[in-house]
């Protein structure tokens, strides 16, 4: 999903591309572990994004702030590499919304719903909370930016005829501008996730090696 080589970057950029390289693993590590040791939840029925509900919500929370600071490390870098051709500047505005949304939805946290955390009553909620609707729009924007951003990068890999990245990059725009079905949203999204960060976490180590 990379493109092509940059001019020589400050050891800065190199930190910064770094940090966003690790915001994905960060994510699905903590998320995976969470996953696996909490009772009740269940991939089929929650959301990954309800790990951030009950007494241990704060670790979820703090992953979605970190793997945000990933994305806005990125979203820096990129600036900082990527000073010539298409996307040059639409690139890393959009990591960058995608990186904000992360925090935003890390901060505003879904209704506890289906039975999770344990002792919630099965079903959804009646009626959204206020930090339940911001952590929907915040969620959606972040992944329609990073969708849009895959675009660009394979409108700069089309210009430069670079064809296995152009591929790769639009197959994981299509992937993420799909629309969510009702009956596997939480399967969908988890998927989506991992387009996502695996996304950012190759072009993170390209444009290192590239630099």
């Amino acid at each position: 999903m990379a493109t092509v080589a940059v001019p020589a970057v400050h050891r800065s950029s190199d930190h910064l591309l770094l940090a966003g390289s690790l915001a994905g693993p960060v994510f699905f590590t903590s998320a995976i572990a969470q996953m696996l040791t909490r009772e009740g939840f269940d991939i089929t029925r929650h959301p990954i994004s309800q790990l951030a509900t009950g007494d241990l919500g704060w670790i979820q929370i703090t992953t979605f702030v970190l793997a945000g600071l990933g994305g806005l490390a990125l979203a820096a870098g990129i600036r900082r590499t990527i000073t010539e051709g298409a996307g040059r500047r639409a690139l890393p505005v959009l990591v960058g919304i995608f990186g904000a949304g992360l925090i935003a939805a890390g901060l505003f946290t879904m209704d506890p719903e289906n039975g999770f955390p344990a002792g919630t009553p099965d079903g959804p909620v009646a009626q959204m909370s206020w930090h339940s609707v911001v952590h929907s729009v915040a969620a959606a924007l972040s992944f329609t930016a990073l969708a849009i951003a895959a675009v660009v990068l394979t409108v700069r890999c089309v210009r430069r005829r670079a064809a296995v990245p152009a591929v790769l990059n639009g197959a994981a725009a299509l992937v993420l501008l799909l629309p969510v079905s009702p009956d596997h949203m939480s399967i969908q999204i988890a998927v989506n996730g991992l387009v996502a960060f695996t996304w950012t976490t190759v072009l993170a180590l390209s444009l290192r090696r590239a630099a």
